[in-house]
C-alpha cells in the first residue's frame, strides 16, 4: 500500500496518479453493449430471452416466466427468519423517515405586476431500478433505491435484477416486497437496461433508470441517456478516512477493508495528521489482512488504488480531501463538526469514530447510492429529488403584459426574432379584455 506525504513537492503528481481512473468504458464493452441495445430495441422479448439464456444461463420460453410475481415476493418475506425481517424493517423505516424530509412541494407567488409565478413539482410516472445480482446479492440496494422513489410518489417502479443460474435470492425478494416493487423481472445486464429504456412486449418503458451495476450496465445507462433519465454512472466504491490519531487504528483499518472488499478496483485511502497513527495503521493492515475472508480482493484494492497519506495540519488535510471528493468520507477525529465547514466535496460525510461507513450502507437512513470518480464535486446522493420533476408556472397579468412588452420587444428584436417581438408588442398595445 503506497504511502504519500502531502508536504512534499511531488505530492500533487502522486495524488493525480492515485486518483486517475478512466471514465470511458472499454471500447470493446461499448461496442458489445451497443449491439445488445440494438437487438433488444429491435426484437424486444425475443432477444431479451436469448440474451438472458446466454449470459445468465436461464432458459425461458416466455418472458412471463422471468417476471417475479407479488405472491413470490410476499412468500419470500413470510419465510424469512424474524431476525432478518426485523433487520430489513428497521433499515426500511430509517430510510423512509430520512427521505420523507427531502420531499418538495409545489409553490407559487404573485409579484408586484400581478404575475403568478411558481413551480409545479410532481413525481415521475414510471421508474426502472437496476438491482445487482451477479457476484453478490444486495437487499440493501433494493431499500436504498426503491424507498426514495416510493416516498416521491412514483406511480410504478419496475425492477430488473439478474439471477445467474436461475437462483433467486430470498433476502432480495423479501426486500422487494417490503419496499413495494410494482413489477420485477429476473433479467440483468445491458439487455435489462435496454428493455427499460425502450420497452418490449412485456417490459414497460420507463422514464428514468437508477441503481448501480457492472461495466456493461454502466455503458448501457450512458448509451440510453437522453432516451431516458439516469441517476449517475456508478463506479467502484470509495472511502476516505481522515484520522487525527485519537481513534482506534483497528477501526480505521476495518473501514478501509469494508470498501476494498467490494471490488479489486475499489479505492480506500487513510489520511492523517499523525505520522505515528499511519505507521500503526500500516502495521494493523499487515496483521489483519490475512484473517479476512476476502483477503485477496482487499489486498489487490489496497495495492492498486489505496494509500496512506500524511498531512501537516487540518487545513492541508481538508485541501486534500476536497481534491479527492470521495464517495464516502469519514471524519474519525475528536471534533468532527470542526472539520465539516471546510469540506466542500463528498458524497456522504460520516461524523466521529463511531460512525463507521458500514452504518451508511445499511442502517443510517440516507441512500447509499452516491457519486463516485470525484463527481461529488457536482453530483449528489440518490434522493427523492431524483424522482420528482419540476414544471415552471407562468401567468402574465394584463398590467404585466403592458409593462413587460416593451423590454421583451427590444430583446427579441436584438436577437432577430420578429415573431417574438410582435407577440409581445400586440399584448402591450392592446391587451385582451
Amino acid at each position: 500500500m503506497r504511502q504519500l506525504d502531502a508536504t512534499t513537492s511531488q505530492f500533487t503528481e502522486q495524488l493525480d496518479a492515485l486518483l486517475a481512473w478512466d471514465l470511458s468504458v472499454d471500447s470493446a464493452i461499448d461496442t458489445q453493449v451497443s449491439d445488445i441495445i440494438k437487438r433488444v430495441r429491435t426484437h424486444g422479448d425475443e432477444e431479451l430471452l436469448a440474451l438472458t439464456r446466454q449470459f445468465d444461463r436461464v432458459d425461458a420460453a416466455e418472458l412471463s416466466e422471468l417476471e417475479i410475481g407479488q405472491d413470490e415476493l410476499a412468500s419470500a418475506w413470510a419465510a424469512l427468519h424474524s431476525d432478518a425481517q426485523q433487520a430489513l424493517q428497521t433499515a426500511a423505516d430509517r430510510i423512509r423517515r430520512f427521505h420523507e424530509r427531502q420531499r418538495e412541494e409545489s409553490w407559487s407567488y404573485v409579484d408586484e405586476l400581478g404575475c403568478e409565478l411558481g413551480q409545479k413539482i410532481q413525481p415521475l410516472d414510471r421508474v426502472g431500478v437496476y438491482v445487482p445480482g451477479g457476484q453478490a446479492a444486495y437487499p440493501s440496494s433494493v431499500l436504498m433505491t426503491l424507498i426514495p422513489a416510493k416516498v416521491a410518489g412514483v406511480k410504478e417502479v419496475v425492477v430488473v435484477s439478474p439471477t445467474p443460474g436461475g437462483e433467486r435470492n430470498a433476502m432480495v425478494l423479501a426486500a422487494l416486497h417490503l419496499a413495494g416493487a410494482d413489477r420485477v423481472f429476473a433479467v440483468g445486464g445491458a439487455q435489462a437496461v435496454a428493455a427499460l429504456a425502450y420497452g418490449t412486449q412485456s417490459v414497460p418503458r420507463v422514464d428514468k433508470i437508477v441503481g448501480p451495476g457492472n461495466a456493461y450496465v454502466a455503458a448501457a445507462k450512458k448509451q440510453v441517456f437522453g432516451q431516458v433519465g439516469i441517476d449517475m454512472i456508478a463506479g467502484p466504491s470509495e472511502v476516505l478516512v481522515i484520522a487525527d490519531g485519537t481513534t482506534e487504528a483497528e477501526w480505521a483499518v476495518l473501514d478501509l477493508f469494508s470498501q476494498a472488499e467490494h471490488d479489486a478496483s475499489a479505492q480506500a485511502i487513510l489520511l492523517s495528521t499523525d505520522r505515528a497513527f499511519l505507521a500503526q495503521a500500516k502495521l494493523r493492515i499487515e496483521q489483519m489482512l490475512p484473517q479476512m475472508a476476502r483477503a485477496e480482493i482487499i489486498d489487490k484494492s489496497l495495492q492498486d488504488r489505496g494509500a496512506l497519506i500524511y498531512c501537516k495540519d487540518q487545513t492541508q488535510a481538508l485541501e486534500v480531501a476536497n481534491r479527492i471528493a470521495a464517495e464516502h468520507l469519514e471524519l474519525a477525529v475528536a471534533d468532527p463538526n470542526a472539520w465539516v465547514s471546510g469540506l466542500r466535496h463528498a458524497g456522504a460525510i460520516f461524523l466521529g469514530p463511531h460512525t463507521g461507513e458500514t452504518f451508511g450502507d445499511y442502517m443510517a437512513g440516507p441512500s447509499h447510492v452516491l457519486p463516485t470518480f470525484g463527481t461529488a464535486r457536482f453530483a449528489s446522493p440518490l434522493g427523492v429529488y431524483d424522482f420528482q420533476k419540476r414544471s415552471s408556472i407562468v401567468g402574465i397579468s394584463r398590467e404585466a403584459a403592458q409593462a413587460l412588452s416593451g423590454p421583451t420587444d427590444l430583446l427579441a428584436t436584438s436577437e432577430g426574432l420578429e415573431a417574438h417581438a410582435l407577440a409581445a408588442r400586440v399584448r402591450g398595445n392592446k391587451p385582451q379584455q
